[in-house]
């Protein structure tokens, strides 16, 4: 089986998913594990792995998402525990008087708070500030959930342009470059981006306004009832309030400080919660435990099955003496005996891109970038794709800048509604939203806002035309 059959049965498999989540066939999970456990028996029968192999890919894929499937749990229980106490109403109570009874105002607060919460270039910790904090003031504004996501989406991806962020790093590293020194090429759309997203934060307000959102919308009736028959909050301790958001901001700072593991900030938090909140007592705290256990299961099976798809797609097996597996990474591409199955379609879009569209390189890829993100991890977008577009490009006379700055600037945009960032399976997660509704409700706003600022880059002379 050569590598073009490899790339095509790659792509089968990625479509099949996509579709089959969108015609709401079965849960993420599910189509995660099957779709990728099918391409793997084919290449097993068809000679390009063996069992031993495909089984050690697999594990592989456990282990780099293992880390965060624990960030999953127990951000859950944390931010559960949190709400339950009470510490949410208190500042959604702020929020509420801060913004009043506007609907654009929450939209903005939303694009801020992502802004700034985004500043460390983690989406996995940005989203647990920013879904959980606004999540309930959208619910009692009747807005959706769908637009809460696509506001932080599109700051995040603006922010995930700083030069510690994950994506600049490694086109800095690709072409050899400092990666403060990318920054500063692409500081100015970075300046344009923010400008647009908070635009766009304004015209979601406009929206929801005309859907009826709003204390006294149109839709504020069906609601209003719901929320006032609820039940009193045996959980909440309010007088523990000031503890509760000190020991929250305390683990955030963890986060940020990045000294220890992602998941260690919210393991320890959810253990000093329940004992300051809830005393020494088993039976209270495996009942809150309990509370959540639901969304923490569900979030965790659907990593885990997003596991078995990115060691199979992701995973290049390397054959040397110590018998080592790397992610497909472009300081091994001389290395690798079986590439990716992601590498194999990766070199296939450059064999069928058109000569004539070769001198407009940075133009084509920043156009197909977002669609490409719903298909590429960010490892293999960044160290498959690009060594094989500066490849091409340099093939026509175009300089390798343009095309990283393409890369990063458009496809940062749609980095977190890729279902192939563990981040985005998150943010969903937290925001009780299928990935179909939320890719869906996204996918054009992030298209149009990342050609928004291709357009900007060409007019600064950051891109070439």
């Amino acid at each position: 089986m050569n590598t073009t059959v490899v790339g095509l049965l790659g792509l089968a498999c990625i479509v099949a998913i996509v579709v089959v989540l969108f015609q709401s066939r079965t849960l993420p999970s599910i189509a995660f594990i099957v779709f990728p456990a099918i391409l793997g028996i084919i290449l097993v029968i068809g000679g390009y792995y063996n069992f031993e192999q495909l089984a050690e890919m697999v594990e592989a894929g456990f282990k780099s998402t293992g880390p965060t499937a624990a960030l999953f749990v127990f951000s859950v229980l944390y931010f559960g525990i949190m709400t339950d106490a009470g510490m949410f109403d208190v500042i959604i109570g702020k929020l509420m008087k801060l913004v009043g009874k506007s609907v654009i105002g929450v939209t903005l607060v939303t694009a801020v708070i992502a802004l700034v919460g985004h500043l460390d270039g983690g989406g996995a910790s940005t989203f647990c500030i920013i879904v959980p904090a606004m999540l309930p003031v959208y619910k009692r504004m009747n807005m959706r959930p769908t637009t809460l996501l696509r506001i932080a989406v599109l700051a995040m991806g603006v922010l995930n342009l700083m030069p510690w962020a994950g994506p600049t790093m490694r086109a800095a590293t690709v072409l050899g470059i400092e990666a403060g020194s990318l920054w500063q090429t692409i500081l100015p759309i970075q300046i344009f981006g923010i400008v647009l997203c908070l635009g766009h934060a304004v015209l979601a307000g406009i929206q929801e306004q005309k859907r009826g959102a709003g204390l006294k919308g149109t839709l504020a009736d069906t609601s209003e009832t719901e929320t006032t028959s609820t039940q009193v909050n045996e959980f909440a301790r309010p007088k523990l309030f000031f503890f509760n958001l000190l020991l929250t901001v305390a683990v955030i700072a963890m986060l940020i400080w990045d000294v220890f593991p992602s998941y260690l900030p919210f393991m320890l938090g959810v253990a000093i919660a329940l004992f300051v909140n809830y005393g020494f007592t088993a039976n209270m705290h495996k009942k809150l435990i309990n509370l959540h256990a639901g969304p923490a299961l569900m979030m965790c099976s659907t990593l885990m099955g997003a596991a078995v798809l990115m060691g199979i797609l992701t995973t290049s097996y390397m054959t040397n003496d110590a018998g080592e597996l790397v992610v497909a990474n472009v300081k091994y591409m001389g290395e690798l005996a079986k590439p990716s199955v992601v590498r194999c379609l990766a070199d296939i879009i450059r064999q069928i891109l058109p000569e004539f569209l070769g001198r407009h390189l940075p133009i084509v890829i920043g156009i197909l970038s977002v669609p490409l993100a719903l298909a590429f991890d960010t490892d293999s977008y960044f160290f498959g794709m690009l060594p094989v577009m500066i490849g091409i490009g340099q093939g026509f006379g175009v300089d390798p800048l343009p095309i990283a700055v393409a890369m990063v600037v458009c496809r940062n945009c749609a980095t977190f509604i890729s279902p192939m960032v563990p981040a985005t399976l998150l943010g969903v997660g937290l925001a009780d939203v299928d990935i179909k509704d939320h890719i869906k409700a996204s996918f054009m706003y992030v298209w149009g806002f990342s050609i928004l600022c291709m357009i900007f880059a060409i007019i600064m002379g950051i891109m070439v035309f």
